[in-house]
């Protein structure tokens, strides 16, 4: 996702929430503690259990009911695991959250502002019980947060996804549930490889993606990212220009630099206004029509909520299925 997202000042009454909350806790604390130790270290049969973050340890319920979730891996995280969020911040390009997932699991969901950008009083409104993010989005909100409810940040999101799921797993009380969901998509990459002609004919093919956004730069995905991680697991090539990207993320171009972006096959994706974002410029140019895919039709035009967004089990499965169904076709 990009990351121009600016964030907003704390609100007074937020503060004043908070340090209510804190001033709450820290009388409680001397009485209560041992308490809440116990219940930690007890293999999870007391009514909370400690959580390690990238802030530190969490203790949050066993089995939280309202969460609020501040970015769209947690989002993805949250309902795949079978948990309905009472709250969510949407991506700064939509007006709705992500549209991959079923209607059935997102309906009712109280939108808390962008990502990068949340309304804390409208969380506060919804008095969660656990609050997910990552500290890329949310560190230096996380004081405020805690006072509101129980937050367990990541250190970042995309890359490494799988283990951030593991996390919110964890947080949420389902790893039973996330085990599952691993198994599940690892069947699914031995499968999708199978049909491919197996590991050594989807090496041989290379792919890339890349990604229109409005005001910035194309982007040409590196290996270090989520949909990185899905082509490796895979077993698909990827050409010499992805081992180029800028900390293994995106390796940045100008529609006049396009042909860098040679490949087999190449998948596309829009973030924003495509006609800010150069759609047009640039795949009406000659040196768009001289890249192999497009010479070979195998120019794939895929959602960039799913590919590119939505970080996590639910969208990987359909990115394999749609993988399948392309490099297959």
């Amino acid at each position: 996702m990009t990351a121009s997202l600016t964030p907003r000042g704390p609100l007074v009454g937020v503060l004043a929430l908070g340090a209510a909350l804190l001033l709450t806790a820290t009388a409680c604390s001397s009485s209560g503690s041992a308490k809440d130790e116990s219940a930690s270290t007890a293999g999870g049969t007391g009514t909370t259990h400690t959580v390690k973050t990238a802030m530190g340890d969490v203790k949050v319920k066993n089995d939280p009911k309202r969460v609020v979730v501040l970015d769209t891996a947690e989002l993805d995280s949250a309902i795949t695991l079978g948990v309905k969020p009472v709250g969510a911040t949407r991506a700064g390009a939509e007006q709705a959250l992500l549209s991959y997932l079923p209607t059935s699991r997102t309906t009712g969901i109280t939108q808390v502002g962008e990502i990068a950008n949340p309304n804390l009083e409208k969380i506060a409104s919804l008095k969660p019980d656990l609050i997910l993010s990552n500290k890329a989005r949310d560190a230096q909100r996380y004081q405020q947060l805690s006072a509101i409810a129980p937050t367990v940040l990541t250190e970042s999101t995309g890359y490494p996804w799988k283990q951030n799921f593991r996390v919110h797993a964890d947080a949420l009380g389902k790893k039973a549930e996330a085990e599952t969901a691993i198994d599940k998509y690892e069947t699914h990459v031995a499968a999708v490889t199978k049909a491919l002609g197996g590991k050594q004919k989807a090496a041989a093919t290379e792919v890339n993606v890349v990604r229109f956004v409005e005001g910035a730069d194309i982007r040409i995905y590196g290996k270090k990212n989520y949909i990185g991680t899905i082509l490796a697991d895979v077993g698909l090539g990827r050409p010499a220009v992805t081992d180029k990207a800028e900390d293994g993320f995106t390796y940045d171009v100008s529609p006049e630099q396009i042909d860098k972006a040679d490949a087999d096959v190449i998948f596309t994706s829009t973030y924003g206004n495509p006609g800010k974002a150069k759609v047009t410029q640039t795949t009406t140019s000659g040196l768009w029509r001289g890249l192999r895919a497009v010479s070979d039709d195998r120019v794939f035009q895929v959602d960039d909520e799913l590919w590119i967004q939505g970080i996590g089990y639910t969208a990987a499965n359909k990115i394999l299925g749609e993988l399948q169904s392309d490099l297959t076709s």
